[in-house]
């Protein structure tokens, strides 16, 4: 599906845009005038964090839960406890911030790497470690993702990273390419 038809949440359509007319993330660094869409500014990730304000649009998130997309593997851990009746909480750290749930519905949809399971890794990681060794350029998404709303979230800053950690799932909307969040956005941004 083309950007260009998915219906864009407000606090996203008033971000700045790359030449091509995409939304730039409020985490995204910028390189000469040119958004890095493949990496994450440090600094930026921290103060979203620190200020709960959502790491797509920059507006700050009310207390409650939060969303992100995750990638295959945590999809298919979420989806397993899920139909098992179990509660699910990963406790190992991620780089990836939250965001409203408009954000990431919308996110899921018009990042080539979200949406789509054959979509490939532009960008390895500048410096792999524990956390980004499965960043390599050229590496696919995998068979499916999901927007997931949590309870809340936890973060750390370190000197070089900001790891997060997300509480208790309230919401799991799998899918195997973004477009299958198209109805849950309308309905999402006609609530507002």
């Amino acid at each position: 599906m083309r950007f260009e038809a998915v219906p864009m949440p407000p606090a996203v359509e008033a971000r700045p845009r790359d030449s091509r007319g995409y939304p730039v993330p409020a985490i995204t660094p910028w390189e000469g005038g040119q958004p890095q869409f493949a990496l994450t500014d440090y600094a930026r990730s921290a103060d979203c964090a620190r200020e709960r304000r959502c790491s797509v649009c920059d507006v700050l998130m009310p207390r409650g839960p939060v969303w992100r997309v995750v990638g295959a593997a945590e999809s298919a851990q979420i989806g397993a406890a899920r139909a098992a009746g179990r509660p699910y909480r990963n406790m190992a750290p991620t780089l990836e911030g939250p965001g409203h749930r408009a954000c990431m519905l919308y996110a899921s949809m018009v990042c080539p790497y979200l949406a789509r399971p054959n979509a490939r890794r532009g960008l390895g990681a500048a410096a792999p470690d524990d956390l980004t060794a499965h960043v390599v350029r050229g590496a696919a998404r995998g068979a499916s993702g999901a927007v997931v709303g949590y309870a809340d979230y936890e973060f750390a800053v370190t000197a070089t990273q900001v790891l997060f950690r997300f509480l208790d799932v309230v919401e799991f909307l799998p899918h195997d390419t973004g477009d299958a969040h198209l109805e849950e956005l309308r309905a999402e941004l006609a609530a507002r």
